[in-house]
């Protein structure tokens, strides 16, 4: 049997330099081809290619170096308009589109202690517009191919549009675009099925813990701060809101001197410039508005529980910790990256719930915003591993905090991020982000050339001192919700003499 069975041809070559005359000798002697073979002449051409592949295949440290994902080089233009928008234009004729991004510094942490007119607001532009129905609006954008939409977060109210860029197609968009931005008539039918369908979505949330917990731990967490307030209003809110205070929100907040005008696509600069000059026009004038207070660090551990019956306890750590602008910025996201927001490569991820099988998923951001922004670890378990699960997670974070990374755990982490950061300007969707983000916050042009220059240059000291600098591990607000509160067991944790612990039924 075994004299009868075929000949394994060996494939050997030293180097990249010998493998084409290595390999047609391989497949030249191998038994299982013939020279004349259909099948012989197809895995030389396949070889050929792969050959051609490998020559260009990096050897060297400089041909390494050379090969490793760049910063994205994007010629970002920017100007301002006569009535004060910031306009940030980047031309791609990648793709015969337009895209527009409108960026107001309108989003819920200035609805003034009534939660909901940010969103209903933004929720109404496009529902109506001086003689235009919802019905009008809705074709005249789907009939020239084009889509709009508009959104609101804490800190932003967003409205998009992507158009055909030739002047045939674009030019009647972009005026219906500025005529239903620039004329929202708030009709009061759509605000009150709005605003019934906002209710009836929160009754739904308070079925399913996941919303309830995360609402929670933004009010522990910010306090007083707008930021604690739910974006999308809440059952005692919304009842309130009357369709003058959109107006005025609107009139205010939706003003051009508040506003980021971001376009990419394949227009030339003299059309960007007209195009936004229209824009800016068709909007309220009025100035940027004033800045919000910087959202304070909890002092000490604060705890909210939330009585729900279910099979599993969800519960966040966190505590405010960030600002865009932050000069830990970079060492915080990297760091993070390698505590637990790499997924599987992560440290949490890995001992919690490789290793110990606690949780089925855990993760922790940092998420910057113009006031603040909060570090925030996630997870849920079963019951019977919450003390457990929480015990461990918080023995974790402190450890990081006080020893840092390893520098293998760095390098690891480097390479996802420039290799994904690569990736964040692929299409005109992704620059139109980018360039909202870079306007709305004021960040310099080069901002993603910088980014990447810092990811590189970030040492293991650098994310060391900059999380001993940002987290105190005494100090994280525990939220959960479950049917009964998780408890830090204290042979590993010594709880703060100060820890505040409040309990809730909703």
């Amino acid at each position: 049997m075994a004299a009868s069975s075929p000949r394994r041809a060996v494939f050997r070559a030293a180097g990249v330099e010998d493998a084409a005359p290595a390999l047609f000798n391989w497949l030249k002697d191998s038994r299982a081809l013939r020279p004349g073979a259909c099948s012989f002449r197809l895995l030389a051409v396949s070889a050929a290619l792969l050959l051609s592949a490998c020559a260009s295949f990096p050897t060297t440290e400089k041909q390494v170096a050379a090969s490793e994902p760049q910063a994205p080089q994007l010629d970002i233009q920017s100007w301002q308009t006569e009535q004060g928008a910031k306009v940030m234009f980047v031309h791609s004729d990648a793709l015969p589109m337009l895209d527009i991004r409108l960026v107001m510094a309108a989003g819920s942490s200035r609805d003034d202690g009534l939660p909901g007119v940010a969103s209903l607001t933004s929720a109404l532009i496009g529902q109506g517009a001086d003689a235009l129905s919802v019905d009008h609006i809705a074709r005249g954008f789907e009939d020239r191919g084009a889509s709009f939409s508009s959104s609101s977060y804490r800190d932003m109210g967003i409205i998009s549009l992507r158009t055909l860029s030739a002047v045939e197609y674009r030019q009647p968009v972009v005026a219906l675009f500025n005529q239903v931005i620039g004329s929202p008539n708030f009709p009061q039918d759509a605000l009150d099925r709005l605003r019934t369908r906002a209710m009836q979505g929160l009754r739904m949330e308070q079925q399913v813990p996941g919303p309830q917990v995360s609402k929670a731990f933004m009010a522990t967490v910010f306090a007083d701060h707008p930021y604690g307030q739910p974006s999308e209003g809440a059952l005692d809110s919304l009842p309130k809101i009357q369709r003058q205070q959109l107006v005025e929100f609107y009139e205010t907040y939706y003003a051009a001197g508040n506003t980021v005008i971001a376009m990419v696509g394949d227009v030339s600069r003299s059309e960007a410039e007209e195009i936004a000059a229209q824009i800016s026009a068709a909007l309220p004038e009025g100035p940027a508005a004033p800045e919000q207070p910087r959202a304070e660090v909890l002092s000490e551990r604060k705890r909210e529980h939330i009585d729900f019956p279910s099979a599993q306890t969800h519960i966040l750590l966190g505590n405010q910790a960030t600002w865009r602008g932050n000069p830990d910025h970079v060492a915080l996201h990297v760091g993070n990256q390698i505590l637990g927001g790499g997924g599987f490569a992560s440290i949490l991820t890995d001992e919690v719930r490789q290793q110990r099988g606690y949780v089925y998923g855990i993760g922790s951001g940092f998420s910057a915003m113009a006031a603040g922004g909060p570090f925030q670890v996630q997870f849920k378990t079963a019951n019977e591993n919450a003390d457990e699960a929480l015990t461990l997670t918080l023995d974790l974070i402190r450890e990081f905090v006080e020893q840092g990374p390893s520098q293998a755990q760095l390098e690891q982490a480097r390479a996802n991020i420039l290799g994904s950061f690569a990736l964040s300007t692929a299409d005109n969707s992704d620059i139109i982000g980018q360039l909202g983000a870079i306007g709305f916050y004021d960040l310099p042009l080069d901002y993603l050339q910088w980014f990447n220059r810092q990811v590189r240059q970030v040492t293991v000291a650098d994310i060391r001192e900059a999380f001993r600098r940002t987290l105190d591990v005494a100090d994280l607000a525990i939220v959960s919700i479950g049917p009964q509160a998780p408890q830090v067991l204290q042979h590993h944790d010594n709880e703060n003499p100060g820890e505040k612990e409040e309990h809730s039924g909703e």
